[in-house]
C-alpha cells in the first residue's frame, strides 16, 4: 500500500464508520483503516448482556436513526447490526488488517504507516476508541493466585462460573453489570470497590437518565451536584450500608474532570440489597487461594475478573511532539489537519458525542480542503 488520500481515518468503530460517512455525505473521499479483520470489533466482543445505557433516540449515528422495532436501550447484537447496514448503506469499506504503526508530520499533511506499507493524507482522524488496550493493574501477590485471572474484555458469559466464588475488581459500568449477569448466572459475585462510586438509575421518574443528564447541564453545576444526591438517595436509598459510598466530587464535577461517568444501574443494586452480590473495598493483596482487602478481612475466590478499565493507546504510533489536545474540533486540530473523536465521555453519552463531533470533524475538513483547492486556483 502506498496512497494519497484527503482523509486518513484510524478504526473502524461506530466512531470511525461515522466520520466516514459523514465525509462521504459531504463530497470528500477518505481511506478507513482497521487492525481487525471486521468492523466494530470491540462491540463484537463485548459480554454477550450487555445493551446501550444510553436510549436509542440520542444513540444513533449521523442521518440513520435506530429502526422503530428496536428497544429503547438497544443490545450489543442489534446494534452491531445496525453498524454493519450503516456501513453498507454509505458504501464505507475498510481496509481490514491494517495495524497502525506509526503517524508523523511530513509537509502540510500527514504519513501513515500501517503494517502493509505508507499512506499520504492531508488529514488524520484518529478514531480507535477508548477501550483499545486493556488495563490491568498490578496487586501485590496476583502471581500467586491459583484460580483463573481474566480481564472484563474477555469476559462474554457467566456460564463457565456457574457455582463459583468470583471476584469483580472494578465498579464501572462494565463491572456492574458483569457482577449482575454472575449473580443471574448462578456464581457468587464479590465486587471490590476503591474509593467511592456515583450511581444512578437508567430511569428517573420513567425519564432516562441521559436525559436528565441533558437538563442538568443547562443549570449550575454545582448546584445539580447538591441537588442530585438528594434525588437520589429519595429513589434509590442510601447506599452507604452496602459499601458504596460517593466520592468527594460531586456527579458532574467527576464527569466534567475526570470524564468518569456514573454507573448507570440495570439490576446490580437489586442484587446488593439482596446478599446475592457483595461488595468489599480496595484490595490489599492477592493470596494463593483469594485476597486480602484494606481493612483486613480475607475471602477465597476460584475467578478474579479485572474490571479495570481501558487506555485509548493511539499515543503509541503518533509523534511525541503532535498530541491532540481534545476530542472533537479545537483550533489545533483544525490547524493541524489531526483530529480525536470518541474520547469525550459525556454525561449526555458517548454515541451522542461522537454523532455531533463527526459532523463538525467533516465539516472542518470540507471547509480546509474548499479553501486549499480556491487558493491553488488563484491567479499568480
Amino acid at each position: 500500500m502506498d496512497d494519497t488520500t484527503p482523509v486518513a481515518i484510524i478504526g473502524a468503530g461506530p466512531a470511525g464508520l461515522a466520520v466516514a460517512a459523514c465525509l462521504r455525505q459531504a463530497g470528500v473521499d477518505s481511506i478507513l483503516l482497521e487492525k481487525e479483520q471486521q468492523a466494530a470489533p470491540a462491540w463484537r466482543r463485548h459480554y454477550e448482556r450487555v445493551h446501550l445505557h444510553t436510549t436509542k433516540r440520542y444513540s444513533s449515528l449521523p442521518f440513520v436513526p435506530f429502526p422503530k422495532h428496536y428497544p429503547r436501550y438497544v443490545p450489543r447484537d442489534l446494534f452491531v447490526e445496525y453498524l454493519d447496514a450503516y456501513a453498507k448503506r454509505f458504501d464505507v469499506k475498510p481496509r481490514f488488517g491494517e495495524t497502525v504503526k506509526a503517524i508523523t508530520r511530513e509537509g502540510r499533511g500527514w504519513r501513515v504507516d500501517t503494517t502493509s506499507g505508507s499512506l499520504r493524507a492531508r488529514h488524520v482522524v484518529i478514531a480507535s476508541g477508548y477501550n483499545a488496550e486493556p488495563l490491568r493493574p498490578g496487586f501485590a501477590g496476583i502471581d500467586t493466585f491459583k484460580g483463573l485471572t481474566l480481564h472484563s474484555a474477555e469476559y462474554r458469559n457467566a456460564k463457565p462460573f456457574a457455582g463459583q466464588s468470583v471476584l469483580v475488581i472494578g465498579m464501572g459500568n462494565t463491572g456492574a453489570e458483569i457482577a449482575l449477569d454472575l449473580a443471574e448466572g448462578g456464581a457468587r459475585p464479590t465486587i471490590s470497590v476503591r474509593g467511592g462510586v456515583h450511581i444512578v438509575p437508567r430511569e428517573l421518574f420513567g425519564v432516562p437518565i441521559q436525559m436528565v443528564g441533558m437538563a442538568a447541564r443547562l443549570g449550575p453545576q454545582r448546584l445539580n451536584d447538591v441537588l442530585l444526591p438528594i434525588i437520589l438517595d429519595l429513589v434509590m436509598g442510601r447506599l452507604e450500608k452496602y459499601g458504596l459510598k460517593r466520592p468527594r466530587r460531586g456527579l458532574l464535577e467527576q464527569i466534567a474532570i475526570e470524564s468518569r461517568i456514573p454507573v448507570i444501574d440495570v439490576g446490580t443494586i437489586g442484587k446488593i440489597r439482596e446478599g446475592a452480590i457483595k461488595v468489599a473495598p480496595g484490595i490489599g493483596e492477592i493470596s494463593q487461594r483469594g485476597a486480602r482487602f484494606a481493612d483486613g478481612k480475607h475471602s477465597e475466590f476460584d475467578t478474579i475478573i479485572f474490571a479495570t478499565g481501558f487506555r485509548p493507546g493511539y499515543a503509541k504510533f503518533l509523534e511525541p511532539s503532535v498530541q491532540p489536545d481534545r476530542s472533537g474540533v479545537t483550533a489545533q486540530a483544525s490547524d493541524l489537519g489531526l483530529y480525536l473523536i470518541g474520547f469525550h465521555n459525556a454525561v449526555t453519552g458517548l454515541l451522542r458525542e461522537i454523532a455531533i463531533e463527526a459532523q463538525a470533524i467533516a465539516d472542518d475538513i470540507r471547509l480546509r480542503l474548499n479553501r486549499k483547492k480556491a487558493a491553488e486556483t488563484l491567479p499568480v
